[in-house]
């Protein structure tokens, strides 16, 4: 091809990209397939990621899902593979952060991390996380160290797996019940007063406290097995994440991305939403932070928090995931 061909041709596509019509294909080809913005509203990954992050997330981590249009998230081509994806990929892998349609209503996005594959059983117990990898005793021995495994049930199980490396996750209740007792997510899921995926278990040997379920029985943990190519995605907040514990394992064909790169960061949280958790987002540790030795439920502590409400958090700017989970948070 000679270089007037190639000069007439670059000039066309030039002429094509600065169209209205050439802009918006190409805007929609890269939110279809390669990159797409995303806010997190919620704080069950507070620490790790924030109230206000504007991140992107990478369309293509587990193969290129069905294409949907953006806010409307209605499907522009049908399913012709059956598993939610236009060319399969990989698999979300245990410790990933995973953004994913909500089972419940498939528009809307979660984003969580990733605990356990297909295969995997998990107990929850109150503040700790034992998983056996379907690998088995000998992958677990291998690949952690003896200090955080325990034998039950004839088989060997590892104790929070991942609180060590990620310092976002945490146990830290949010909420309390009517009597004012704490409502972190065990106990919600030992009222019966909400839905639940884990089945209520007692298993000897567990070093955690018993207690009488709302059927009779003595109960001391929740256990769940894994469905086959399912994820269980919990947040890192884990006393304050409705997550996978509550409506159950997210299927390959809801996966969607992974988070990439937080573009811009803003505290927008009203004063009464951080104290009270009205609207989601309750956190006395960041108006502990913003007031200082002022009391936290007083109006001197409602002004700082105001002065400085809606400030960009330039420090979280064009930061990557996988380096901020790593970091020790600073609420």
């Amino acid at each position: 091809m000679n270089n007037d061909k190639m000069n007439n041709i670059a000039k066309k596509l030039y002429a094509f990209a600065s169209s209205w019509t050439g802009t918006i294909i190409i805007v929609l080809f890269l939110i279809f397939f390669v990159a797409q913005s995303f806010v997190i509203p919620s704080g069950s990954m507070k620490r790790t990621q924030l109230i206000g992050d504007f991140l992107f997330a990478k369309k293509f981590s587990y193969g290129i899902p069905t294409p949907h249009l953006p806010w409307l998230e209605i499907p522009v081509l049908p399913d012709f593979n059956g598993n939610g994806h236009l060319i399969e990929g990989p698999r979300p892998k245990r410790e990933d952060i995973v953004i994913f349609r909500y089972p419940k209503n498939e528009k809307v996005h979660y984003v969580k991390r990733c605990v356990a594959v297909g295969g995997d059983e998990i107990l929850y117990a109150d503040k700790k996380l034992l998983i056996h990898f379907h690998e088995g005793d000998d992958y677990i021995k291998k690949n952690y160290p003896a200090k955080k495994i325990v034998e039950l049930r004839g088989k060997l199980w590892v104790v929070n797996p991942y609180m060590d490396k990620y310092p976002g996750i945490q146990y830290v209740p949010e909420t309390t019940f009517k009597d004012g007792t704490p409502a972190g997510s065990f106990a919600q899921l030992l009222s019966g007063m909400t839905e639940r995926d884990m089945i209520p278990v007692y298993v000897k040997g567990l070093n955690t406290p018993e207690y009488p379920s709302y059927y009779g029985k003595k109960i001391n943990a929740f256990y769940k097995k894994v469905e086959e190519d399912h994820f269980y995605m919990i947040g890192d907040n884990r006393d304050n994440s409705n997550d996978s514990r509550f409506w159950g394992s997210v299927p390959y064909r809801l996966i969607v991305g992974k988070p990439w790169l937080i573009y811009m960061s803003i505290e927008h949280r009203s004063y009464d939403r951080v104290l009270n958790g009205n609207g989601g987002g309750k956190d006395h540790a960041g108006l502990k932070r913003v007031c200082g030795d002022v009391p936290i439920d007083s109006k001197a502590c409602e002004k700082l928090w105001d002065r400085q409400r809606y400030t960009v958090r330039w420090g979280r700017v064009g930061r990557r995931i996988e380096t901020l989970e790593r970091e020790q948070p600073i609420q």
